[in-house]
């Protein structure tokens, strides 16, 4: 297969951990996904599935519609969309914190975006030696509820052994610190793993930690005196992530949204944990390019 990306390239994404590739998706690709996700919402009933995102801990009674995502299209809400009578705050659009986890194998659209030639080519310059796609979101960071996104690595989700998960973070908006675009430690990718999300059962989850060390303070008023470097996007630009790179992004109170999506990747000859919360049913394996 021929490389997509350059030996600079590759040696500064084993460096820092990220890869910024800025113009990879035409501004047509990026609306075109834009105006998909919109179909997909206005088909969506709020009140049958009242399902909230959030990076705090998770409850039993929404971790059945959250585990059962991983194969299938479904709808998470931004926990200030949600009024104390358990209606909506904000128009169904804004409402939405991200949709997930399958779209890339149960949308048309987004299944022909995500498959692209070029991301394939880039993965085994990056050294998957058999590419999954494991899980896909489109998230949308509303206007004003767009919530925060504590520091995280992927690998926490998507666990193999080695590591060997993969982000590809589409900007299809532009990205700013004003509207929430992600903020990471370039280089602590080399600082080891440092919880795991855990199926403890049919619907339930836990966080386990492997090393208690807590992430440096991220505080949005001081951010440039602080250790993270923003990732600031333009439409259309792809962000590379190692799966051990802690990366945060912080809550939108702009009046501009900050959509993206992305895109997760492993190398599927090796061991997928079978603790994982993301398992997909034996008749239905995820699949590669």
């Amino acid at each position: 297969m021929p490389s997509y990306l350059t030996a600079d390239q590759v040696s500064a994404f084993h460096r820092d951990g990220v890869l910024c590739l800025p113009g990879f998706a035409s501004r047509s690709d990026c609306e075109g996904l834009m105006a998909r996700a919109a179909q997909l919402v206005d088909a969506f009933e709020p009140a049958r599935f009242p399902s909230v995102f959030t990076t705090a801990a998770r409850t039993p009674s929404r971790d059945a519609y959250f585990l059962g995502s991983g194969a299938d299209i479904r709808f998470f809400l931004e926990p200030e969309a949600i009024g104390r009578d358990g209606g909506l705050t904000c128009p169904k659009h804004e409402a939405i914190n991200k949709i997930g986890h399958g779209l890339h194998d149960r949308d048309p659209v987004f299944d022909r975006f995500s498959r692209d030639g070029r991301l394939a080519a880039l993965v085994d310059d990056l050294g998957l030696a058999q590419p999954t796609l494991i899980q896909s979101m489109y998230l949308f960071k509303s206007p004003r509820i767009g919530g925060e996104v504590a520091c995280h690595q992927d690998a926490t989700f998507l666990a193999t052994e080695p590591d060997t998960v993969i982000g590809l973070w589409f900007a299809l908006q532009d990205a700013t610190r004003e509207n929430g675009c992600m903020w990471a430690l370039p280089g602590a990718h080399r600082d080891g793993l440092r919880a795991r999300f855990v199926r403890t059962g049919d619907a339930t989850t836990q966080m386990r930690v492997l090393d208690p060390t807590p992430y440096p303070l991220f505080d949005p008023h001081r951010a440039d005196d602080g250790p993270y470097v923003p990732l600031e996007a333009a439409q259309g630009t792809l962000v590379v992530l190692h799966g051990l790179l802690p990366h945060l992004s912080g809550a939108n109170r702009s009046p501009r949204s900050r959509h993206a999506y992305a895109v997760h990747v492993l190398d599927g000859s090796v061991p997928y944990a079978a603790d994982n919360w993301l398992q997909r049913p034996p008749e239905d394996p995820a699949r590669g390019f």
